[in-house]
């Protein structure tokens, strides 16, 4: 038996007829670039996550930047940001020519751990950003806390959070939330190409428009050194269509998670721990074991895809070899990075799918 670890085909295939409708109906306008699907998309995301505004941008990395750029965040300036996340956020705060302060993270919930946090804040931090990792809600409150009384940007990574849940609030409906998203093929709500977004108030999201688009509100009247990063037509199109399953798709990621939570358990890895306070959505579901490629392999022999989010931390990779981290800097971040290992989970696994996958664990 094959259990793939996501099958975007499967996914797609759901809203097949509806896709290539909105394709048609793009091709038919003749309008490709900031036109009305980009403005339909927008307001429908920004209703959903309960938020005053959405800006469609080219990627999940564009909307952290432009989330960075629209927060004044520049040379001099330090950005907090977890020391295990994927490389896009560390990469932002690099496009804007800020410095990088990594902080390790709870090891209960790999997200942020605002005590660390709050022993990096120097007279020089201006921002942190806060990972949802996995689709787990980081604890944005005591962030929040810490960056109201220092005077700081609070910037939410929320590219694998689409739809997740803090408090019972969706991610990006707080007062004064700027969350960037991305919506990469397999993210829970995803593209059929690259795209992004960031959810903020009304007066973030006119900065980030004109940010987005050369620095221009207007054709040929450019007020300030923007960027080209626009969410395509296109990509709005179908967006819009997956936006209507969203909440039936993670429905389906919790089915799965909560049979891989209420089975793992008596076996011998370490399984998500999810606060009492986090709706999370799944994106990824992560366990820990310290023979991590050798159940991966165990796994792969029987059929069962796997995946590493992520093999290795920033702070070793060659991009950012010239900040003179070495191994151990950050042990915590280098520990989870050797042990993690994502399991299979779509809003398509069958229960066979799902019970292939721990019943090939048990026997590991």
């Amino acid at each position: 038996m094959r259990v793939p670890f996501l099958d975007l085909a499967a996914v797609d295939d759901a809203t097949r007829r509806d896709l290539l409708a909105a394709a048609e109906r793009v091709v038919s306008r003749g309008w490709f670039i900031l036109g009305k699907e980009v403005e339909e998309f927008e307001r429908l995301f920004a209703e959903y996550c309960g938020a005053p505004s959405a800006v469609g941008v080219g990627n999940g990395l564009d909307a952290l930047s432009l989330a960075l750029t629209a927060a004044s965040v520049g040379p001099g300036d330090e950005v907090i940001v977890p020391s295990n996340t994927f490389i896009a956020t560390w990469l932002a705060v690099t496009h804007v020519g800020a410095t990088i302060v990594p902080v390790e993270p709870c090891e209960e919930t790999y997200n942020l751990d605002p005590a660390r946090v709050e022993m990096a804040i120097t007279p020089a931090t201006r921002a942190l950003i806060a990972v949802h990792l996995y689709g787990q809600p980081a604890d944005l409150d005591p962030l929040r806390s810490l960056a109201e009384r220092h005077g700081l940007a609070l910037i939410e990574d929320a590219a694998q959070a689409h739809g997740a849940r803090y408090k019972g609030r969706r991610i990006g409906s707080d007062p004064g939330s700027v969350a960037a998203w991305s919506f990469y093929p397999g993210k829970n709500l995803g593209a059929l190409g690259d795209g992004g977004a960031v959810t903020c108030s009304k007066e973030h999201a006119q900065n980030i428009s004109m940010l987005r688009n050369y620095g221009s509100h207007r054709k040929y009247c450019h007020e300030a050194i923007g960027v080209n990063s626009r969410l395509d037509e296109i990509q709005a199109a179908f967006l819009i269509v997956k936006l209507t399953r969203l909440d039936r798709d993670n429905a389906r990621r919790r089915d799965v998670a909560a049979y891989y939570n209420s089975e793992l358990p008596h076996t011998d890895l370490l399984t998500p721990m999810v606060p009492t306070w986090a709706e999370p959505v799944w994106h990824l579901y992560v366990i820990r074991h310290p023979e991590r490629d050798r159940l991966a392999a165990h796994l792969k022999a029987h059929g069962v895809e796997t995946g590493v989010h992520y093999p290795v931390p920033p702070h070793l990779q060659p991009a950012y070899r010239h900040l003179g981290w070495q191994s151990g800097a950050f042990p915590l971040s280098e520990t989870l990075h050797q042990q993690v290992l994502s399991l299979p989970i779509s809003p398509f696994m069958s229960e066979a799918d799902v019970d292939h996958v721990v019943k090939t664990i048990r026997k590991f």
